[in-house]
């Protein structure tokens, strides 16, 4: 039997792979890698990797080395793609390269999430999970038919922010697994104490955390796996094995429960149980779909819960675009009913203010690092096979925050989207937060009716206004968590009916399901 690795063989070993790799990279080179910090001998800009918020210190690195940045860690190049000019340039033009997942360790290898979608390489399981996905949700057409759901869950939310308005986040979480679960897996979440949510949600956060770039050491050296948990500095050995088990629920238990409910004949025709039914069960079949429904939940459940938190924060800070928004509802909708989706061509202002939360602060500031499957020359410069190329969201200096585009892009204004004053429409920040290329969110149509229905039907019915505690004005931050999907930090705020005819047509959801 081999015996355990020692830290000078994970050394030796470490320092080797660079060499080989540096040496390998050198002699092919045939044009200059992209400009950025110089970094260290041997180790890069390992030590100046950021660990939380990485955007920000990209966005700063932008402003002195330009929109295309190059890294090195440890002989691993990482490609920061600072403009929408060149994320659209390479993730979209030249997908077929660039449509790659590198190799996550902490995340993908050792805890799990590699079988997800989102961490999946380029391949047959990708292919076969995104053709599994567009069945049910992808496109209008597919969503159109989830909408009398959308919309009932909606009203639901609106009740529980009625007779509960201090816990709106949960509230928010709540909403979105109804929608979610009850479409993958036909599971119908109960009110108050639901454990599957909650599984849901605890699995999210963590995989959130775990995928951030930068943030475990053992992502950039990989042979850091091996060394045992109670070794100093391998703290994170610990944090994996717990949150492996959690990623081993949160895909298999939804799964069996829609397999016990077939054999029972109590099913609720869901994503799952009609791929049991209709695909031919060979090989890996089953297991794909176990995980296409778990990436399609996961996924989708963090990053909208974070888009329809924003609204509120925005909303709380920006009484003017409330006021507005709510005007033109009144205006078009009326007060006998709730707007719907049918109504979204009709309120130009509404649309826009969806856009703008979702350019305000984007849910996934850098989106999901792609990997290049060749070398590529791009703008007079090589960018190495292999490199892990990442698209700053948040940043994208000549769209989401860029004065020349966005005046007072810290502002959240939706008139920007609107052809007023005689200025063009800003562009559309749809085509960039939901990704690029081939790995374009699968789920965006989905997202965006469950965002635009939320913002609509929430400002038909409350006015949202900062807390007041002992007579003082609570001011809100904005201030928002680190990690793959970026939330806004716990705020507080008021929600209260806009009227009696509001209140009314919230209490009436019992009779319109």
């Amino acid at each position: 039997m081999p015996s355990a690795l020692t830290a000078l063989d994970i050394f030796l070993a470490l320092i080797g792979g660079f060499l080989l790799r540096a040496f390998i990279a050198r002699s092919r080179q045939r044009a200059p890698y992209p400009p950025g910090p110089k970094g260290l001998p041997v180790i890069g800009n390992v030590t100046e990797m950021p660990t939380s918020h990485e955007w920000f210190k990209f966005a700063e690195w932008a402003e002195r080395y330009g929109n295309i940045i190059y890294l090195n860690l440890l002989g691993q190049p990482m490609i920061v793609l600072n403009s929408a000019e060149h994320a659209v340039a390479l993730l979209d033009k030249r997908s077929n390269i660039y449509s790659d997942r590198p190799v996550l360790m902490m995340g993908g290898e050792i805890v799990g999430w590699k079988y997800s979608l989102v961490l999946s390489p380029y391949g047959q399981r990708f292919r076969d999970y995104r053709r599994f996905i567009a069945k049910v949700i992808g496109g209008p057409t597919q969503v159109k038919a989830l909408l009398p759901q959308e919309e009932y869950e909606t009203r639901r939310f609106l009740k529980r922010i009625l007779n509960d308005p201090e816990r709106i986040s949960d509230h928010i979480r709540k909403t979105v697994g109804c929608v979610i679960l009850k479409i993958s897996h036909g599971y119908e979440v109960q009110e108050g104490h639901d454990p599957l949510v909650e599984l849901v949600d605890t699995a999210t956060e963590q995989f959130s955390l775990v995928t951030s770039p930068g943030a475990f050491l053992v992502d950039v050296f990989p042979l850091l796996r091996y060394v045992p948990a109670w070794m100093p500095g391998a703290g994170f050995q610990k944090k994996a094995r717990e949150w492996r088990r959690m990623v081993e629920r949160v895909s298999d238990e939804p799964h069996e429960f829609v397999k016990t409910r077939m054999e029972e004949n109590t099913n609720i025709p869901n994503f799952t149980s009609e791929l049991l039914q209709s695909e031919t069960l060979v090989g890996d079949k089953e297991f794909n779909i176990k995980w296409a429904a778990t990436s399609l939940y996961a996924a989708g459940a963090d990053t909208t819960v974070s888009a329809i938190y924003s609204f509120f924060l925005a909303m709380t800070l920006y009484p003017q675009v409330a006021e507005r928004a709510q005007a033109e509802i009144d205006l078009v909708v009326g007060s006998d009913r709730l707007p719907n989706f049918e109504d979204r061509p009709n309120l130009p202002y509404v649309e826009a203010l969806v856009k703008e939360v979702y350019r305000w602060n984007p849910v996934a500031p850098l989106g999901v690092p792609h990997r290049l499957l060749e070398d590529d020359m791009y703008d007079g410069y090589l960018i190495p096979k292999g490199s892990i190329v990442i698209a700053n969201i948040w940043f994208v200096p000549k769209i989401l925050h860029d004065p020349k585009l966005y005046a007072n892009p810290f502002v959240f204004d939706p008139a920007r989207f609107l052809p007023e004053d005689g200025h063009m429409p800003a562009p559309d920040s749809k085509n960039y937060c939901f990704g690029f290329g081939r790995r374009i969110c699968p789920g965006l149509h989905l997202a965006d009716a469950s965002v635009f229905t939320a913002c609509a039907m929430v400002l038909a019915t409350f006015v949202i206004t900062k807390a007041v505690e002992n007579g003082k004005i609570i001011e809100p931050e904005v201030e928002y968590t680190s990690g793959t999907i970026s939330h806004p930090k716990p705020f507080k705020c008021t929600a209260k009916p806009r009227s009696a005819k509001a209140e009314e047509l919230i209490l009436s959801v019992d009779e319109q399901n």
